[in-house]
Order: structure tokens, then C-alpha cells, then sequence
């Protein structure tokens, strides 16, 4: 059961909107309270409706019909406000290490409850850089998407046969997956690695086509 820590920095959701997206973050501070503090400094402006811990330990801090302040500017299968559209959850991690075993276990046993009270589908859950290309980075190559797709927490992707690597294919192809937001050809591919190919390195190659062929055709 999260723990109930409300934070000052939220609002109505605009236009009606409801959650279709989960967005994954990491806070790259140095501790949970570190990070619980500034979610909830009224002069930070920023949010998010859960933090979870290094320990599993989970807080909640906005109401999930609110709006909380955790995407910025962005988009994602070409819509916008992703705060109005979102549910936003946090990690405590630098960035630069592996997330805990307690810490995903914990946003395993919270992501089917969010989804279903929200009917966010697995293709929903996203992480911070998949909509914002280019400003935002988490949760980062350390994060394990691949567990979330096996638990049917996220989309999963099978690489597909495809022709060598080419630019204007391989941005039509991120635009089907829900890449959708207007960046440079290295911020896309950054992102896109992050998600389907950590650690890959260099130019674009057909491994990058085929990962993401195979994550587009998931798409419903």
C-alpha cells in the first residue's frame, strides 16, 4: 500500500482529459527523501503521482485524477499536455546504476492497478525520453524493459526483417511506434536505443530498423 505524502504541485487535468499513459522517470538525486523533498517543494514545480524507492518503499503524492507536474513539453503518438494524459511515476535512481530488485518488483505489483483504473493498455506505459527526445533521458538504458514487456506491463518488440538502415524509413516507422515528437536524427535514435537497444552504439544500422519494426507492429 503507497504511502500518502501529498505534494502542493499539481492541478485539474485540462479539456476534459484522462490517463491513457504511464510515464517512467528516474529522479537522478542521490536518495528517496532527497527526491520526496523536491516533489514536493512548492518551488520546484514539479511532481509526480508516485515515487518509488530503492527499497520498494512506494509514496504516493497526487491523487491520480489530478494533473501532476512530472512530463513537460513533449508529446507522444502526437498528442501533447502528456501531464493531462499521464499518470507519472518516479524512481529513485541516479541514472547511472541497474534499478533494485524491491524497486521493481514494487512497480510490478503497482503498474496493474494503475492500469486498470485507468484502462492503460500495455503499449501505454512509456518512459520519459520516449516523449521528449533530446531534453529527457530516463528512465535510461539501465531500465528493464524487457521485464515489464514479459510481465505485460509494457509493449514488447520482436525484431522484424527489414531492408538496410535508411532515415526517412526508419522516422516513419518511429512516428507508427508513437515517436511522434519533432527532434534531431540523433536525439530519436538515442531514445529509441534506450528503449529496444541499450547499449547499442554508433550509426544507424539495420538492427536499429529491425528492433523497431518489430516494436511498431505491436501498436494497436
Amino acid at each position: 500500500m503507497p504511502l500518502w505524502h501529498p505534494s502542493p504541485n499539481f492541478g485539474p487535468r485540462r479539456d476534459g482529459l484522462t490517463p491513457h499513459l504511464i510515464v517512467l522517470h528516474y529522479t537522478a538525486m542521490q536518495s528517496a527523501r532527497a527526491a520526496l523533498e523536491r516533489l514536493c517543494d512548492p518551488t520546484a514545480e514539479v511532481s509526480a503521482h508516485y515515487l518509488i524507492g530503492r527499497d520498494g518503499r512506494i509514496w504516493q503524492l497526487v491523487d491520480e485524477d489530478q494533473r501532476a507536474w512530472h512530463a513537460g513539453a513533449g508529446e507522444w503518438a502526437g498528442r501533447d499536455d502528456v501531464n493531462s494524459r499521464s499518470i507519472g511515476i518516479e524512481l529513485d535512481n541516479s541514472g547511472d546504476h541497474p534499478f533494485s530488485e524491491p524497486q521493481m518488483a514494487a512497480l510490478e505489483d503497482l503498474l496493474p492497478g494503475v492500469m486498470a483504473r485507468h484502462g492503460v493498455l500495455p503499449e501505454g506505459v512509456i518512459g520519459h525520453s520516449d516523449m521528449a527526445p533530446g531534453r529527457k533521458c530516463d528512465p535510461g538504458p539501465r531500465f528493464d524493459w524487457a521485464r515489464l514487456a514479459r510481465g505485460g506491463l509494457a509493449r514488447a518488440g520482436t525484431a522484424a526483417p527489414v531492408a538496410a538502415p535508411d532515415w526517412p524509413a526508419f522516422r516513419d516507422l518511429a512516428r507508427r511506434a508513437g515517436f511522434s515528437a519533432a527532434v534531431c536524427d540523433a536525439d530519436l535514435l538515442s531514445a529509441i536505443r534506450w528503449r529496444l537497444r541499450p547499449g547499442a552504439r554508433g550509426d544507424l544500422c539495420a538492427a536499429d530498423m529491425a528492433a523497431l519494426a518489430g516494436f511498431a507492429a505491436h501498436c494497436h
